[in-house]
């Protein structure tokens, strides 16, 4: 998957919103963890796949176009 900076922009947000679920707070719809979890392919716990996303977001950050 090619990385732009729009992709790489939403990756940051969602990262930031997952962190904010993680503290306790929620948003209508669709949980962030659930839109990760179904996008990416990552598996576990919310502070697991925050984990994993982090570390998804650390390498799409090298692979900007």
């Amino acid at each position: 998957m090619v990385i732009t900076q729009t992709r790489l922009a939403q990756m940051l947000v969602r990262k930031s919103a997952l962190g904010l679920e993680l503290k306790g707070l929620k948003r209508r719809g669709q949980s962030v963890y659930s839109i990760i979890k179904e996008e990416h392919g990552l598996r576990g716990n919310r502070q697991s796949v925050f984990t994993q996303y982090c570390e998804l977001v650390e390498k799409a950050k090298g692979e900007v176009v």
